[in-house]
């Protein structure tokens, strides 16, 4: 009898954690690494939130909350959807988890059985087909191009619909990509959706905020209301709001499938800390400014990248509408060799290459489920942004 379940013989550990884990690693040995690996913005969180943490303390906001979400925190959630995305949900409408990770696998969790089809457009944020599969689900891969900016049609979202298929998951602006989807782009997957009243959307729009070139985003629920009652709305502070460590995620959707979340949040962590809680409604209320001088950074840092990539050979970078990341093709690298005589037989050996030879951390593109690609995470220092794109210039430009 194996003392590991079934279960979780299905999943792997987080490629991105395992990249960062080693660039760390190498680090530690006295290596000069520059890790583009990691999702998370290198602004500090603004002082205002951090202020509403302490004051909470010193009020004594330090016991058990509500299981998922104390109330004045799911006003605020209503308050943001009804402000910024027009969409109108009760409290009783909306889940609050430790990060939206955990959101986004309390919904699965809830809802797949063996046999449930999940759409997920590739290439795609690493963890949603893993989490599919420790459900007992099917993970649908819908393929987009480089061509098409890494967008999906709707003729490939309407053949991947099969009567199995349980939910679609849409994620714009995307992680790995940066694609994010215009009002049209959209409505013309919703029409696909509408005509397919079996299939569930969970929108992850953790991106929000970070859209350049007056980019105006828009969500599913917003663009089609005859989804509303069948779309789970996830968000969170981690990205515009520099609280990736503050771990609160949070969505909206029908109060049957609300309920089932906080069911099983119940058996699970409970509630997400209270101090993390009060923090985040003051993200949430509090003053905006800072987002859009932080975004001027971020779009700075993309047209630096994405300009230096396109200048290097075996490279070719679209330039992303959000986000922070660049998800550029390798595919002129394939099939050289390196100096010390390592061929480049896939995006993988790509990756470990370049740390090997440049002490330049990325992650391969097949770990998103398309490549031969990598992606590169520009909420990093500029300097050091300017330094590894110097750095992968010189290895695509070492292969023969």
């Amino acid at each position: 009898m194996s003392l590991i379940s079934s279960a979780l013989k299905r999943i792997n550990p987080s490629p991105t954690i395992a990249i960062s884990n080693k660039a760390r690693e190498l680090k530690a040995t006295g290596r000069d690494i520059i890790a583009l690996s990691a999702g998370e913005p290198d602004f500090d969180t603004p002082d205002n939130i951090k202020e509403a943490a302490i004051a909470a303390i010193r009020r004594g906001e330090t016991k058990y909350t509500a299981v998922d979400g104390m109330p004045e925190l799911k006003a605020a959630i209503c308050r943001k959807f009804k402000r910024e995305n027009g969409l109108d949900y009760k409290p009783s409408q909306v889940t609050v988890g430790t990060g939206g990770k955990q959101v986004l696998f309390n919904a699965l969790v809830a809802t797949v059985d063996a046999g449930d089809e999940v759409i997920i457009p590739a290439p795609y944020w690493v963890s949603y087909p893993d989490i599919v599969q420790f459900c007992g689900g099917t993970p649908v891969p819908a393929m987009t191009t480089i061509e098409d900016n890494f967008k999906l049609r709707p003729e490939v979202l309407e053949a991947a619909i099969t009567p199995k298929t349980k939910w679609l998951i849409f994620n714009s602006p995307s992680n790995p990509s940066g694609a994010a989807y215009s009002f049209d782009e959209l409505k013309a997957l919703t029409d696909v959706l509408v005509k397919h009243p079996h299939v569930w959307i969970l929108t992850d729009d953790m991106y929000e905020h970070l859209v350049y070139d007056d980019f105006k985003f828009v969500t599913p629920a917003q663009v089609e209301p005859a989804l509303y009652d069948r779309t789970l709305t996830m968000n969170g502070v981690s990205k515009a709001y520099c609280m990736t460590g503050w771990r609160i995620g949070y969505a909206a959707g029908p109060e049957q499938l609300i309920k089932a979340i906080g069911t099983l949040q119940s058996q699970s962590t409970s509630n997400p800390s209270s101090i993390a809680q009060w923090a985040a409604l003051e993200a949430l209320d509090g003053p905006q400014d800072f987002i859009a001088a932080n975004n001027k950074v971020f779009k700075e840092r993309r047209d630096l990248v994405v300009s230096m990539l396109n200048q290097t050979k075996g490279l070719h970078c679209p330039k992303p509408e959000g986000a922070f990341y660049v998800f550029p093709s390798c595919a002129g690298t394939i099939g050289k060799t390196t100096p010390s005589g390592v061929k480049i037989a896939t995006d993988e050996d790509f990756a470990t290459q370049l740390l090997e030879a440049e002490g330049v951390a990325v992650v391969h593109g097949s770990a998103f489920g398309l490549g031969p690609a990598f992606r590169i995470s520009y909420a990093t220092a500029t300097s050091d942004l300017e330094e590894a794109c110097r750095r992968i210039q010189r290895f695509c430009g070492s292969l023969s």
